[in-house]
């Protein structure tokens, strides 16, 4: 157990001898009156005056102790909120006659969280400072912080123990905060467009609303078993039938896959559905949306990204068939029917799954040669029919459908397309699906013959779109590691946390 470590131990020892002190280790009753960062702006003028203190003001401050450092009679601390990090001054005489030396000295310590009243006022080295005249322990750490105050590196660690990344790791919180903030502009966005935020079912009986594996569970009051959402496609497309003309809901999807550094078995996404618009809409709404998006953050159109730069002035739009060959320098005769694509993949030592036809022998080829080529924010429009089973097919060209994929920093953020609203259509499609299924394709998109009839009641005409937000924050705060924007993350197991059966 953690309580065995020893250095734990000399820490539960020095709790107990607070409380023999008279000290709750564990107190509630915090006076904090300000934040660090309102502390730090309120006196910033103060550095402009001769004296460099003002004995006149008085604040009350909270954090965690992140640096300490002893001189005799006088030491500097450094505490830490989640608005930032300011010195403080503690001096012997200030405090209660025998506190400093008896409690202060010896049983105070980096990763305790105090409180500390004083006045403001300028070190010699011209830094903000407070100086305590009352010291009140709130919090006693009895785990000590790693001793690299520059934070934890291990990523094993970072992920397994988020709250010591963030203890420890400033930058770490920002990304959190950045995240936040993408949400709640996503939020505003759409509903100042005049969408309403819903909320659909997480167990769904059907797998459906995208290509994918589920994951199973199981509803013992029924004894039915349950299916994780791979998407919330079908229940939003259910209300536009039922009436409303824009949806959205941002929340989680499930998909039982594996783990690298763009996915995650459950990640967020917005998801949102427009009556009487076309795929040709999301694109400009798209647009905006970003647009809207760095403003808000003030971030520059011109955005690093690992060791390239995106152009966020610079969207553009490419049907996937052309992309193949303009983008990934494919023959244009080796695009276009089963046997040359096959035997192209294959001379580029790519291995094909028997029996792919030839929409999804198309995406292999994107996937291979055009998709990390796809830098600034590119729409690949004109997806095969085979592999979008709930988009509208074209009026000009069946074998196509309305359908669009943005692509950023040689990543897909975005899915969208005009929604197929032709019950009979969709039920075909469905079928196809099913035989695939049959066929050995566990991803493969399951009967789903209540939405059948929701559709045969008339869908209006409707655009559709997901964005991935896990995806979306990466880029905007040029992480690489979908694990770097997800505050739990999901782990393999240590080896005393993995499942084990007694066997007889």
């Amino acid at each position: 157990m953690a309580f065995e470590n020893k250095f734990v131990q000399q820490r539960i020892e020095k709790a107990e001898l607070l409380r023999a002190e008279g000290i709750n280790p564990y107190s509630n009753d915090s006076q904090r009156n300000t934040s660090i960062q309102k502390y730090m702006n309120v006196n910033a003028d103060i550095e402009q005056k001769e004296d460099k203190r003002d004995e006149n003001r008085h604040y009350i401050v909270s954090g965690r102790i992140k640096l300490f450092r002893i001189m005799g009679k006088a030491s500097f601390i450094k505490i830490e909120d989640e608005s930032g990090m300011l010195q403080v001054y503690v001096t012997r005489d200030n405090l209660p006659e025998g506190f400093y030396n008896t409690v202060f000295k010896k049983l105070i310590e980096v990763g305790d969280i105090v409180e500390v009243s004083g006045f403001p006022f300028v070190t010699g080295k011209g830094e903000l400072s407070l100086h305590c005249s009352a010291f009140k322990l709130l919090t006693k750490a009895i785990s000590p912080l790693p001793e690299k105050f520059h934070g934890v590196t291990d990523k094993e660690i970072r992920y397994r123990k988020r709250y010591l990344d963030l203890i420890m790791n400033t930058e770490v919180r920002k990304t959190f905060q950045t995240r936040s903030k993408v949400i709640s502009l996503t939020r505003r966005f759409f509903e100042d467009k005049g969408f309403l935020e819903v909320e659909t079912p997480m167990m769904h009986p059907i797998a459906g609303g995208a290509n994918a594996k589920p994951f199973v569970t199981h509803h013992n009051a029924l004894g039915i078993d349950r299916f994780l959402r791979i998407a919330p496609e079908l229940y939003l497309k259910r209300l536009i039938v039922g009436g409303f003309e824009a949806v959205f809901e941002i929340n989680r999807n499930f998909r039982n896959e594996g783990m690298d550094a763009t996915h995650n078995p459950e990640f967020t996404s917005i998801e949102f559905y427009w009556a009487y618009k076309t795929y040709k809409d999301l694109i400009e709404i798209t647009k905006e949306y970003f647009q809207y998006l760095f403003e808000h953050l003030n971030l520059p159109t011109m955005l690093p990204y690992d060791d390239m730069e995106v152009n966020f002035d610079n969207f553009t739009e490419i049907p996937l068939i052309e992309s193949l060959t303009t983008i990934g320098g494919v023959p244009a005769e080796s695009c276009n029917d089963i046997d040359s694509i096959t035997a192209y993949l294959k001379s580029k030592n790519i291995s094909v799954k028997p029996g792919m036809n030839l929409g999804q022998l198309q995406g292999e080829l994107f996937d291979e040669f055009v998709e990390k080529k796809l830098i600034d924010p590119t729409f690949i429009t004109e997806y095969p029919v085979e592999i979008s089973p709930l988009a509208r097919r074209s009026d000009t060209n069946t074998a196509i459908t309305e359908r669009f994929e943005l692509f950023i920093a040689g990543r897909e953020i975005a899915n969208a397309f005009s929604e197929l609203n032709d019950p009979i259509d969709q039920y075909e499609r469905f079928q196809g699906q099913g035989d695939a299924k049959d066929a050995g394709d566990d991803e493969a998109h399951e009967m789903d013959e209540d939405f059948i009839d929701a559709l045969s009641y008339g869908m209006a005409p409707t655009a559709g779109q997901g964005i991935g937000i896990d995806r979306l924050v990466m880029l905007l705060t040029n992480e690489h590691s979908i694990r770097d924007v997800l505050l739990f993350p999901a782990m393999k197991p240590l080896h005393n946390e993995e499942n084990t059966t007694e066997e007889d």
